[in-house]
C-alpha cells in the first residue's frame, strides 16, 4: 500500500500550497478497505507517509512510467489536476530528492525485498499485490470515468498468466466495471518485482475511489458500500491463492 500514508515532514508541510495540504491524491482508507487481509495471513507494507513527500511507486531515476502521457513524479510539484504542490512555487532540488531516496524510499523498497524473499524462501514462491485507489474522472490524467476495478500485470509480465486469469475472472463474475491492463497497468513495484520466471509475482489492483468512499473532500468511507465491495476483493485472493502459478513449487 505505497500512496496511502498521509504524514508529512513539518519542514515540508510549511511549504504546501493550501489545496496541496488537503492532501486529494491520497489513495484513502485502503488499509481500511483491505482488513481483511488477516484471513490470509498476508503481510502488509503499508506507507506512512504522503506520496507528496516521495513516491514509493515511481522508479528512483525517475522516468516515465507511461511515456507520452501525463503523470506524476518521484517527487511531485503539482496536484492530480495540475495545482501546483508548493505555495511558493519551488520544487526540490537534487540534494532533496536523494535525501529522501536514501530516508523514504530505499527503506521502503528494502523491507519489501526482504519480505518477497522471505516468503519465496518458504513456499518456493511469492505474490505481490499492489493496492491502490484513484479518483473515478481525472482529466490531467486519463479521459472520461475510471472503471471501478482496474487489473494491471504489466501486459502480462508481471505474473503467470494463471494469476491473471484467476483475478480477471472474479472482475468479470462481479457487477463492477473492470479491465486488464487498461490506463493503469502497474507502476515502478509491480514492474520492479513482478518477476514469474524467478517465482516472483505481482499484480496491481487500481480501484476508483467512488466505489468505496465518497470521492470529494472530506473524502468519507462509505461502509456499506466498501461491505459489497469487499466481498468481491476477498474473491480475487482466495481465487489467486488457490491458483499454484505454472512451474512453481508448492509446499506446505
Amino acid at each position: 500500500m505505497p500512496h496511502s500514508g498521509t504524514a508529512l515532514p513539518s519542514a515540508l508541510e510549511g511549504r504546501l500550497s493550501p489545496a496541496a495540504k488537503a492532501l486529494p491524491d491520497t489513495d484513502w482508507h485502503v488499509p481500511l478497505l483491505y482488513e481483511f487481509l488477516d484471513e490470509f495471513d498476508a503481510t502488509v507494507i503499508e506507507a506512512r507517509y504522503s506520496r507528496y513527500l516521495i513516491d514509493l511507486n515511481r522508479p528512483p531515476d525517475n522516468r516515465p512510467l507511461y511515456p507520452g502521457q501525463a503523470g506524476t513524479g518521484l517527487c511531485p510539484h503539482a496536484l492530480f489536476d495540475g495545482t501546483p504542490l508548493y505555495a511558493d512555487g519551488s520544487t526540490p532540488d537534487a540534494a532533496e530528492i536523494e535525501a529522501r531516496l536514501a530516508a523514504y524510499w530505499r527503506p521502503y523498497h528494502e523491507r519489501l525485498a526482504a519480505e518477497l524473499a522471505r516468503l519465496k524462501g518458504r513456499h518456493g514462491h511469492a505474490l505481490l499485490y499492489d493496492a491502490h485507489s484513484i479518483a473515478a474522472r481525472v482529466p490531467r490524467l486519463f479521459d472520461g470515468r475510471l472503471p471501478d476495478l482496474n487489473l494491471g500485470t504489466a501486459h502480462g509480465t508481471s505474473c503467470a498468466p494463471a494469476l491473471e486469469a484467476a483475478a480477471a475472472a472474479v472482475l468479470a463474475d462481479s457487477d463492477y466495471t473492470h479491465v486488464v491492463n487498461g490506463r493503469f497497468v502497474g507502476g515502478c513495484i509491480t514492474r520492479r518485482y513482478g518477476d514469474p520466471a524467478n517465482d516472483v509475482h505481482a499484480l496491481q489492483m487500481e480501484i476508483a475511489q467512488e466505489s468505496y468512499m465518497d470521492g470529494a473532500p472530506a473524502f468519507r468511507y462509505r461502509p456499506r458500500r466498501a461491505a459489497r465491495l469487499q466481498a468481491v476483493l476477498r474473491r480475487v485472493f482466495e481465487a489467486l491463492l488457490a491458483t499454484p502459478p505454472t512451474g512453481a513449487q508448492v509446499r506446505g
